[in-house]
């Protein structure tokens, strides 16, 4: 894990979820936080909370695989952050104590963890002490039905795509005892969501055009969350934010669910008085 070049729906992606993350943290008071698990998103695994870990939470960071484990305190040494790596695995049980941390999380992971999902949210839920945040791939996003029926049908061999009915994930947040409190969809851009290199998704579609494609790679199509954390390219936001007209528009996010390549859910642990 040392090319850090994204593309730029990924780096998209993670400027719009690292709002949606500050609001949440604003809103509710966040000082801490767990990502379990953290490689729902391609790319730079384990970049996710990096935002919140710089606003001063302190970030917890759950994961099976030590070798990627390795990779994450090396790409989050390189920021000169210090995240707290647990080595877990299995995720059917947290080695955290009851209401740990104020934000417990994760963005499109749910469909990868198997039959210890249901026991995740479980868990999510009975270790937060403020809220859960749970975001999957909206399923009727014209690019995702690309992919699944046209370019990358083998991926969906290798997830469970019943976690990507946000119905579910609602009734087992309520029933684990939390209370719903947001709604909504997240990742806009103008571009559908194939999660694969702009080059390569034409060429799957069969534009093999070599002026179509070169326009797609080489050095100056080369976009990097890292060069901007790093302080190489301050500029990155403001030409990637760009993009963002359909994430800011006033409408409601039910409209938005059209196009927005992911949808979420935020729930709420109450207290004895019904309020948290």
């Amino acid at each position: 894990m040392t090319d850090y070049n994204e593309g730029l729906g990924l780096v998209y992606e993670r400027f719009v979820l690292n709002d949606l993350l500050d609001d949440l943290r604003a809103r509710y008071g966040v000082t801490s936080v767990l990502e379990v698990p953290i490689y729902g998103m391609a790319g730079v695994s384990g970049i996710n909370s990096v935002g919140l870990a710089r606003s001063g939470c302190s970030v917890w960071l759950v994961d099976s695989d030590s070798e990627r484990l390795r990779d994450i305190e090396r790409v989050w040494a390189e920021l000169g952050l210090e995240p707290h790596l647990v080595q877990q695995a299995s995720l059917a049980h947290l080695p955290f104590a009851d209401a740990s941390f104020d934000l417990v999380w994760n963005h499109a992971a749910l469909w990868y963890v198997g039959p210890q999902a249901e026991a995740l949210l479980a868990e999510m839920a009975r270790v937060t002490r403020r809220i859960v945040f749970i975001a999957m791939p909206n399923r009727w996003q014209v690019g995702y039905l690309l992919r699944k029926y046209v370019v990358d049908k083998s991926f969906f061999t290798t997830v469970d795509e019943r976690w990507g009915d946000l119905g579910r994930i609602k009734r087992l947040l309520r029933a684990a005892g939390l209370r719903l409190v947001r709604d909504g969809v997240v990742d806009i851009p103008p571009w559908p969501d194939t999660v694969m290199p702009a080059a390569e998704f034409l060429q799957r579609l069969g534009i093999k055009s070599k002026s179509v494609q070169d326009r797609f790679q080489g050095s100056s199509w080369q976009w990097s969350t890292m060069d901007y954390y790093t302080g190489k390219n301050p500029a990155l936001r403001d030409k990637v934010m760009r993009y963002a007209f359909l994430e800011h528009a006033p409408l409601p996010w039910q409209v938005k669910a059209i196009w927005a390549h992911h949808r979420y859910v935020v729930a709420e642990r109450e207290n004895r008085h019904g309020r948290s």
